[in-house]
């Protein structure tokens, strides 16, 4: 299975980029263990239309442009489904033992994502009921895909 995170918003050099760098290649290496062939982080710019929606509109075009042919789309969104780390773990491997070729993360810009992307979803899926700035979005999922193989493999990493 393949994985893509795109992402709005563009991480700048600094601790940010460093802890994305740092799990993705983390993951490069845990991942093929667990049957994760490869995984793609792309950013975006955010859009600078002049309202809410006209910004997820154009957004969510970059986002669906560059979705692999047939993913399975897990859209992060405050109103999605929280799970737990196992959980979370239990959906990646459920889409590879259902042979999911392609499964992409979507990560809104700070207008979060507009009803089109979310009615469109494979599902919705949430990091909690706060909100959280696009940035560490990133980092915080990058590391629950890393703990969920680590769960996969039955690596020391998550600890129950």
């Amino acid at each position: 299975m393949r994985l893509q995170v795109l992402a709005i918003g563009r991480l700048k050099a600094g601790p940010e980029k460093t802890l994305s760098l740092d799990y993705q290649t983390r993951l490069e290496t845990l991942g093929r263990k667990a049957g994760i062939g490869r995984m793609t982080v792309t950013e975006f710019a955010e859009s600078q239309a002049q309202t809410a929606t006209q910004r997820q509109a154009e957004e969510a075009k970059l986002l669906s442009a560059a979705l692999a042919p047939k993913a399975f789309t897990l859209v992060l969104d405050e109103r999605g489904k929280a799970c737990s780390s196992e959980a979370f773990s239990h959906l990646l491997q459920r889409h590879l033992d259902q042979g999911t070729q392609d499964l992409a993360f979507l990560i809104g810009g700070p207008d979060g994502h507009g009803a089109e992307t979310r009615k469109h979803a494979g599902q919705i899926i949430s990091l909690g009921e706060m909100t959280w700035p696009h940035r560490l979005v990133r980092i915080m999922l990058l590391e629950q895909i890393y703990r969920a193989v680590t769960i996969m493999v039955n690596h020391p990493y998550h600890r129950s």
